[in-house]
């Protein structure tokens, strides 16, 4: 019995120094593995370099890269080195006033500037190497093709701003349907428009329409249509309806875009100043002084200048034995002289209340084989149709934008 006994307490003995050796070499492990671990870091620690802070300055008037640069730290000697270095590329003595300078910082230190030189184009300094480097960079461009409508309540101005757009859209627009649509006497509530404009985008802003590829405009229960068409043999572009007749008449209908008539055409009227009645060969156009005024139809300038009753006047002289006067002007516009050749919407002077007048408008007058006639009613010819040689062109451009007009804004959009 006690041989059995001294053998299981010898056993027993074993395999206590076996658990602990086992524990042991266990713990042991684990901390030399817990030391590879520590020493070696996980390969999906990435040490990146500290943030770039952007420090945004609207350039005042007056002031110089120096004074802006010099009140952050930069001595004039470090100015006038990167000033140096950087002149091949843009003289930075020269910063223009209103434009957004950037300052690029990393841990508080100057490494770089930006410096807007138009909506396009930015220069972008790099002062991190010794060497200053810089160069002029493109903002991205993109263009887009949007279709826009609006119904018109008041004026064509305001149903093109509640459609979410500019007033210049509404410019645009009336110049295309400026020969067919006088756009204050001819438009009505309810009338409609819809267009396909291109706009141009410049690092994601909005910039500036680009041209206006077709449109319809539905004033007092008639369709205008107008497709944009450029011809391969000379490059010239026009607009045209769908069966290539040009959109362009004689004469537009009105020398001011956006007005109101005062006073017609009338044979009897009472004159405001001299108190008797007398014939009145024009139509009173009511606006602001210096309010744009156009000439109505390509022509020569045979008088420009002062006039007496007429105040300020410019008589133009046109084909097929037309004469037109606009009387009252502020001043002239420029290169408006005897003998200048003008174009149909060019601007020629500017509304004024000049000679005998009681109140700032233009007088706009219209002679045909030396008579005075009603421009107001008056029916002007049509310019010449598309040659028969670009109707196949003219068709296979505008098949797209008839397909595009006819799309529901909503799907367009989206």
């Amino acid at each position: 019995m006690n041989h059995r006994k001294a053998r299981r307490i010898t056993l027993f003995c074993c395999l206590v120094v076996a658990i602990i050796l086992i524990l042991f070499f266990s713990s042991d492990h684990r901390r030399q593995s817990t030391k590879k671990e520590a020493k070696f870091p996980s390969a999906d620690v990435v040490l990146s370099e500290p943030p770039v802070e952007v420090e945004k300055i609207i350039v005042p008037a007056g002031q110089t890269i120096t004074d802006l640069l010099t009140t952050r730290g930069l001595s004039v000697a470090r100015v006038l080195s990167i000033r140096n270095q950087v002149k091949p590329v843009y003289d930075l003595a020269r910063i223009p006033a209103g434009r957004e300078l950037r300052l690029l910082k990393q841990e508080n230190q100057l490494i770089g500037l930006q410096l807007d030189l138009d909506a396009e184009r930015y220069l972008d300094i790099n002062l991190r190497p010794e060497q200053v480097t810089a160069r002029i960079v493109n903002y991205p461009v993109q263009k887009q093709l949007v279709l826009i409508e609006g119904i018109i309540e008041d004026s064509l101005i305001s149903a093109v701003n509640k459609a979410g757009e500019q007033d210049l859209l509404a410019l645009m627009l009336a110049d295309i349907f400026g020969w067919q649509i006088d756009f204050y006497i001819d438009l009505r509530k309810g009338d409609a428009f819809r267009l396909l404009v291109e706009k141009k985008y410049i690092n994601g802003r909005f910039s500036s329409y680009e041209q206006i590829q077709a449109a319809y405009f539905f004033n007092q229960g008639r369709l205008y249509e107008a497709y944009r068409f450029t011809n391969s043999d000379s490059g010239q572009t026009d607009y045209f309806d769908s069966r290539g007749n040009s959109l362009r008449r004689e004469f537009l209908k009105s020398p001011l875009k956006y007005t109101r008539i005062s006073s017609r055409f009338s044979m009897r009227r009472l004159h405001p100043i001299r108190k008797i009645y007398r014939p009145h060969y024009g139509v009173d156009f009511a606006a602001p002084v210096g309010t744009p005024v156009q000439a109505t139809a390509d022509g020569v300038v045979t008088f420009a200048g002062w006039n007496g009753g007429a105040g300020r006047m410019v008589k133009i002289k046109h084909s097929h034995s037309y004469e037109t006067m606009y009387l009252h002007l502020s001043r002239l516009g420029p290169g408006i002289y005897q003998g200048a050749r003008v174009k149909g919407g060019q601007i020629i002077g500017y509304v004024g209340s000049s000679g005998e007048s009681t109140g700032p408008h233009l007088d706009y007058r219209l002679i045909y084989h030396g008579q005075y006639v009603n421009p107001l009613s008056w029916k002007f010819q049509p310019a010449e149709p598309l040659k028969e040689k670009y109707q196949d062109e003219f068709k296979q451009q505008t098949s797209n934008l008839v397909w595009l007009l006819s799309f529901p804004l909503v799907l367009f959009k989206y």
